[in-house]
């Protein structure tokens, strides 16, 4: 190999390195300098403006190209079809702009829940942390220290109020209690039911009435009315004690 192939081949080496280390500056020049999600996302929206703007235009030329093939029809044949084909090319722009629409608005909502999401990763990192820097500050010893200095203040609470409601003076046992009250209930009972047998029985002499005259002879006199009443008070009294006795 000659010395001038030689140079021609040291020069396109260098030269090739030279391109891909600037090529390599140059793209991590733009990774460095690219656009910020917020940017991107205004850009797609503008050519998502820009695209429907686009597509109201074409669909009014496509009425209009209707318009003229109706209006020549068979009269002017070859305008009619120039129109109808005009009118095709215009529908084709239409839904290659639809398809194109429907990539920018993925690539937007995507772009949109990739700033979204970083967002709260960012945030969740931040709350991470703070929890850290709290969780720094606290000793396990002493929290169980202050759990049980808590635990030992209940006890000790709960048994302050057990002896402020513990009553004070004799205690007295509550079924011989009901026991004397019984006894007196049936001494009662008993001091009644001799009194009763004590009571003095009530006269049932009838008055002749062939001896005396009738009209001396009173129609409700007093007489008549008391033992009745007596002997109703009577019944009631002994109703009532049968009844308090059972």
């Amino acid at each position: 190999m000659s010395k001038i192939s030689k140079m021609f081949k040291g020069s396109s080496g260098s030269s090739s390195s030279y391109t891909s280390s600037s090529s390599r500056s140059k793209h991590g020049h733009r990774s460095r300098t690219g656009p910020t999600p917020q940017e991107a996302i205004h850009k797609l929206r503008e050519t998502e403006a820009m695209l429907a703007k686009k597509q109201d235009f074409l669909e009014n030329k496509i009425q209009q190209e209707i318009a003229i093939a109706k209006k020549n029809g068979l009269k002017n044949k070859r305008a009619a079809l120039q129109a109808l084909k005009r009118k095709k090319r215009l529908e084709q722009q239409l839904t290659q702009i639809d398809g194109t629409l429907s990539t920018i608005e993925f690539q937007r909502e995507a772009l949109e829940n990739a700033n979204t999401n970083t967002e709260v990763l960012k945030n969740m990192g931040y709350a991470a942390k703070a929890i850290k820097g709290i969780h720094q500050n606290m000793d396990l010893e002493k929290i169980d220290s202050l759990m049980q200095d808590i635990t030992e203040q209940q006890e000790v609470a709960q048994e302050i109020c057990d002896a402020i409601s513990r009553p004070f003076g004799d205690t007295f046992d509550e079924d011989e209690l009901l026991a004397e009250l019984a006894e007196l209930e049936q001494e009662e009972l008993e001091a009644s039911m001799r009194n009763m047998g004590r009571m003095p029985s009530v006269p049932t002499s009838k008055v002749p009435t062939s001896k005396v005259p009738t009209s001396k002879v009173p129609s409700s006199g007093p007489s008549h009315r008391i033992p009745s009443r007596k002997r109703a008070e009577e019944n009631d009294d002994m109703q009532a004690l049968a009844a308090w006795a059972t």
